[in-house]
């Protein structure tokens, strides 16, 4: 693959079976990719390959250009070589997860960003050149408005534009540049259609109608938003727009999350797509009710996770093409008409990493795809892959005859593992003998308690690339059994799997899957920028998906389940208390200092330990611990135990090195020492014979890894589990949901942990139920990152910029950055950061102003 925005492929579909998907991430010697989900990734037709995360594109009127929307600029594509003619980056800002438009001449590009309506001349020859930028109100709740979708009026004098955290459509003079109206909607308004005549406009609400008073709600970026029992948002309208009074005059009731919306050619029929509810809502425009639910799934037995969020109108108006995030496909639906009683699914055509944006000139298909090929944009002189180096990409295929399309439908089933999917759907056997992984739902399991520790961001390089037994490089290794003992001990005396990848990239989306084994829509529409929301500790409804969380899915089917500090945010009283001060009470085991967490998600709260502190890095891992093990203590006394357990460890994060705080290595040793002492205490109680624990990290924080930035660490202790074993099969953060859910008799929430492969090469049905022993810290658990005073030079400069950034919240600061001061924190200022597997890709050492001996200069930093 070439270096650079944009790199063209063509893929060419054989006319021989498809070849089972491989089990290494990355790329295929027979073709395609495959990506985290372990879905293979081999779009139809011309690929052409953009770094970044495109979410949105126009056609020109004339069908030869496409303009494509990516987080830091404006692509225009031939349409015909599917080659780039120019990039046009924003003069500030990024932009927005929807909204692209030309104007009814042609002659001018907009495009929505956090704040404004950024408008481009569009030249003779194509390209484009900025022009202005028309500012947007700040809403009422202050920050950014973000806008969305943007319709442009037929006499190219005015622009409706969905302004998201406002909750509102704007109407804005082009002429003048200026605001003439702000038309109250909805809950987080994304796109926006005019009428054939002009005169209404239809605006899809992500999040529903607005709460009435009393109603059960959660805060969506400012917003109070209707909610279920389980704290999902659950409202889904389009609002109806009357332009001459300037007012909402309706809302139709649709599916969840709609999003994508396209008119009939008749004016008279609007299609919806709702991306959370794996629909097509069908409403009629003149008695504006929902006449049909087009369900989109590749097969209609399959669970929620097609996530159609886009759509196009054929040029005949006869059939509907559909962007599948969930299946990386097309749907291609024939409409109900005086032939056609009922809207009808044909087939599917085979796209990049979820679908998000779809158009077609009549004969073509284009397509945008978000995550493209994943997180493999090759830099120069880089060996390794980093989470933040996405390939988005665009394909343009031939619309397909009957023949062709049928092929397309079942390299789509396989690429994205529907049959596996349908094989997890499968009924039980009757007389089926106990083992640790049934092989279906319902069979029984030897395991009947499941712990499930969630830890933060470290990917395998950094922890195991010391061990020798494993797929490692040691040069990459930064926490080894020097500084996390107890990790290397379970791997040693368990099981050490060394192709294990996180599915996700940072926080928001890496605690959506390990806890509900999918992303929404919204997540992955954010994932550019997040400047709505950052919902990594359950904070916004409109990141949860239907299907719910691993927990929901354990209550429906009656069993009982305990939370420690998964998704809570971790509070401290008194105030002033250091992270010293809360480990020197609970060394002591004194009280003068109260623990506790707050959590966004009462369905979670109700069930989780009170005492025990979800996220912040002030309080040490071993005040958990020693929260989780009081609890314990009192189970067993009661000689009961909840079926499944969460546990929340997330000082692996680090803090860098600013002073007053453990040093990196002093928090990994902390973070290990914890979890051994947790590891310890079930295996010596009455319930360890029948228990198995799952431990991961939520995700690699642009960690640095040999194989690929995703691949992480995943221990799994139980008297069941292999001992002194390798495993490197292909698992990911699903495989450990599908597999607790096997062995809890849990069907699975959805298509993704479903198709996921399950962990069966990590058991065996003859149990060993020796116990695991802690062992203790190397590292004293005491060592503190040093004061001001006591240093100099670059060591003075890490601390200083450890100082400046934020701690309170995951993921605002610069992970490269961190990651640097991390590595030279341990392994000195002299030694050369991996930047051959790491590269340069954020503000790392010029934003520092350092200049160690050991580290190569790199452009891109």
């Amino acid at each position: 693959m070439k270096s650079g925005w944009v790199t063209l492929v063509t893929v060419m579909l054989p006319a021989i079976a498809f070849a089972k998907a491989p089990v290494l991430l990355g790329k295929v010697a027979d073709g395609g990719y495959v990506v985290p989900t372990k879905q293979l990734i081999r779009p139809a037709g011309q690929v052409l390959e953009i770094a970044g995360r495109p979410v949105d594109m126009v056609l020109s009127h004339d069908g030869r250009l496409i303009y494509v929307k990516n987080t830091s600029a404006v692509a225009v594509i031939d349409a015909a070589s599917l080659k780039s003619q120019a990039t046009l980056a924003y003069e500030s800002g990024t932009a927005s997860l929807h909204g692209i438009a030309l104007s009814k001449d042609g002659r001018k590009l907009y495009v929505t960003t956090q704040n404004k309506i950024l408008q481009a001349a569009v030249l003779p020859n194509g390209k484009i050149s900025w022009k202005r930028g028309i500012v947007l109100p700040q809403p009422s709740i202050k920050g950014e408005p973000v806008a969305c979708g943007i319709a442009i009026s037929d006499d190219d004098k005015l622009a409706y534009v969905c302004l998201s955290r406002s909750n509102s459509l704007a109407v804005v003079d082009l002429l003048q540049g200026k605001l003439l109206a702000e038309i109250p909607v909805g809950v987080a308004p994304y796109d926006v259609v005019l009428s054939r005549d002009g005169q209404t406009a239809y605006v899809t609400n992500w999040g529903g109608r607005r709460a009435k008073s009393g109603e059960r709600t959660a805060v969506s970026s400012g917003t109070d938003t209707l909610v279920d029992e389980r704290g999902i948002a659950n409202s889904g309208t389009v609002s109806v727009i009357d332009i001459k009074e300037l007012k909402e005059s309706s809302q139709v009731v649709t599916g969840l999350h709609p999003s994508g919306l396209v008119l009939g050619l008749d004016g008279k029929t609007l299609y919806v797509t709702n991306a959370n509810l794996d629909t097509i809502s069908v409403i009629d425009t003149l008695s504006l009710k929902v006449t049909d639910d087009i369900l989109v799934r590749p097969v209609a037995s399959l669970p929620f996770g097609s996530a159609p969020n886009a759509l196009v109108l054929s040029k005949d108006g006869s059939r509907l093409y559909v962007a599948n995030g969930g299946n990386n496909a097309i749907a291609d639906i024939t409409l109900a008409d005086a032939r056609h009683k009922k809207a009808k699914i044909n087939g599917f055509i085979p796209t990049g990493w979820y679908p998000g944006a779809v158009a077609t000139d009549g004969k073509n298909l284009f397509v945008v795809n978000v995550k493209g090929i994943g997180s493999r944009d090759k830099k120069p002189d880089v060996n390794g892959y980093s989470v933040y180096w996405t390939m988005g990409s665009i394909n343009k295929a031939a619309l397909p005859d009957a023949k062709m399309l049928k092929k397309y439908t079942a390299q789509v089933k396989s690429d994205a593992q529907i049959p596996q999917a349908l094989r997890a759907l499968e009924k039980a056997q009757i007389g089926k003998r106990p083992v640790p992984v049934p092989d279906r739902v319902g069979e029984p399991s030897t395991i009947e308690h499941v712990v499930y520790i969630i830890k933060e961001n470290r990917t395998y390089d950094q922890i195991f690339g010391d061990m020798p037994r494993g797929n490692n490089d040691p040069s990459l290794c930064t926490f080894g059994s020097n500084v996390t003992p107890n990790h290397h001990a379970l791997a040693d005396q368990f099981v050490l799997l060394d192709n294990f990848y996180c599915n996700g990239v940072v926080s928001a989306d890496g605690h959506q899957w390990v806890t509900q084994g999918y992303t929404t829509d919204y997540i992955e529409k954010e994932a550019g920028g997040w400047h709505r929301s950052y919902p990594y500790s359950g904070d916004d409804p409109m990141g949860f998906a239907s299907s719910g969380f691993i927990w929901d899915n354990v209550l429906l089917h009656n069993l009982s389940f305990r939370n420690y500090g998964e998704m809570g945010v971790g509070t401290v009283e008194p105030k002033t208390a250091s992270y010293s001060d809360i480990q020197n009470v609970y060394m002591h085991n004194a009280s003068s200092v109260k623990l506790g967490s707050k959590y966004y998600v009462n369905e979670l709260s109700r069930y989780s330990c009170p005492d025990f502190p979800g996220w912040n890095l002030a309080i040490p891992d071993m005040a958990r611990t020693e929260s989780f093990l009081r609890e314990f203590k009192k189970y067993e006394r009661k000689g009961t135990w909840p079926d499944f357990v969460t546990i929340y460890l997330p000082n692996d994060h680090t803090s860098g090195t600013a002073p007053g705080v453990p040093s990196p290595e002093g928090y990994l040793a902390a973070n290990d020492y914890a979890l051994g002492q947790i590891v310890e205490a079930i295996s010596k109680s009455k319930f360890w014979s029948t228990t198995c624990i799952f431990v991961i990290e939520d995700d690699p924080q642009n960690g640095f890894d040999h194989v690929d930035g995703h691949r992480s660490i995943c221990l799994v202790a139980s008297p069941y589990t292999r001992r002194n074993a390798v495993v490197s099969e292909f698992y990911n953060q699903t495989s450990v949901l599908h597999t607790m859910e096997l062995m809890l008799g849990l069907p699975p929430m959805n298509q993704l942990d479903a198709s996921a492969p399950v962990m069966k090469e990590c058991f065996t049905n003859t149990p060993d139920n020796r116990p695991y022993t802690c062992l203790p810290s190397i590292i004293p658990l005491e060592q503190m990152n040093p004061k001001l005073s006591q240093l100099s030079g670059p060591q003075l400069q890490m601390a200083k910029q450890t100082l400046s950034m934020r701690w309170d919240l995951p993921d605002k600061i610069d992970d490269d950055t961190l990651n640097r001061i991390i590595w030279h924190s341990v392994k000195g200022v002299d030694t050369a950061y991996p930047t051959s597997y790491a590269g340069a890709h954020g503000k790392g050492l010029k934003a520092l102003n350092l200049s160690f001996s050991g580290d190569a200069e790199d452009d891109d930093d």
